[in-house]
């Protein structure tokens, strides 16, 4: 039988879409990491990029861009093709609040929030040398001594300087590119306690580090006799999640492919070890519907209580 060529031409174009996603990736994509190496979101990423890897069948590579608790990582992203070809892996905190207290050059609706795999575990720690080892303690010490803290994003940053003006403590803010410059800093007691968020999970173990609170609105399973700020008193928390962030414009074909390589992580027995047995961060798998409404969810949150 003949076909007319109108059926030939609706053919090829219902198939498209479908020939395009399993063609695609056909070249290496590129992972963006907005902090430097060594801190919890590049050993994360660097065993999930070597999971997608597997899935898509193309090279992952992974580029560090730290600088402004990832601002300037979500920037470059923002200026890339949105092709799916480079994407972020990271938390939110840089959407959710970092644009409210200073200039950016990118928005939430500049991106699109494909899957969170991991959920954020934000801890205040401190070096077990250290002549306190609670969070009471810290504030105790800073009432009768000045004190230093390593921050690795504005939302931590302004966290603590609130408390240390509500506890009238002199305080000074050392910046860090993230959890492999914090690390040495306390464990040299270089510091007096910081942010981490995670780094902590390769120290504790051995006792080097202490998790003396958690800024999280709730305790972390893997730290369950740690308290959270809000249990001790103060009103700040910090949700987060670790997740797979495109360009806005990326085709639906290729963002069902992503989604579908971070769904095959969150299953996969070497990121379930790294995340859940080396950093301490409980293994999620949450689609993108759900991530768009809690991005704008914490950004509204954030936004009405900074203008309190």
């Amino acid at each position: 039988m003949k076909k007319t060529l109108a059926a030939i031409l609706g053919a090829t174009i219902l198939s498209a879409p479908m020939a395009m996603a399993d063609d695609w990736p056909s070249r290496p994509l590129t992972m963006v990491i907005g902090f430097n190496p060594g801190g919890s979101t590049d050993i994360q990423g660097r065993v999930l990029a070597n999971v997608m890897e597997e899935f898509l069948g193309q090279p992952v590579n992974v580029v560090n861009q730290p600088g402004g608790g990832s601002a300037v990582a979500f920037t470059r992203l923002k200026n890339t093709e949105p092709d799916g070809y480079t994407f972020l892996f990271g938390g939110t905190t840089a959407l959710t609040f970092t644009p409210i207290i200073t200039p950016v050059e990118y928005e939430i609706d500049d991106f699109e929030y494909l899957a969170a795999v991991a959920l954020g575990q934000n801890a205040i720690v401190t070096s077990a040398e250290q002549p306190f080892s609670t969070f009471d303690e810290i504030i105790a010490h800073g009432k009768e001594n000045p004190m230093t803290y390593a921050q690795q994003t504005p939302l931590d940053e302004a966290i603590i300087r609130a408390i240390a003006e509500e506890e009238e403590l002199d305080l000074a803010i050392v910046p860090t590119g993230g959890g492999g410059g914090m690390a040495p800093l306390v464990l040299g007691r270089e510091v007096d306690f910081a942010y981490s968020g995670g780094t902590h999970a390769q120290y504790t173990p051995t006792g080097e580090m202490l998790v003396a609170a958690f800024m999280s609105a709730e305790r972390s399973p893997f730290y369950p006799d740690v308290p959270t700020l809000m249990e001790l008193g103060y009103d700040y928390s910090i949700e987060d999640y670790r997740t797979i962030i495109v360009p806005t414009g990326v085709p639906e074909e290729v963002k069902e492919r992503l989604i579908a390589a971070a769904e095959f992580a969150s299953t996969h027995q070497s990121f379930i070890d790294i995340t859940e047995g080396n950093t301490f961060f409980p293994v999620v798998m949450i689609g993108q519907e759900e991530m768009e409404a809690n991005v704008r969810r914490i950004r509204t949150a954030t936004e009405e209580v900074m203008a309190d």
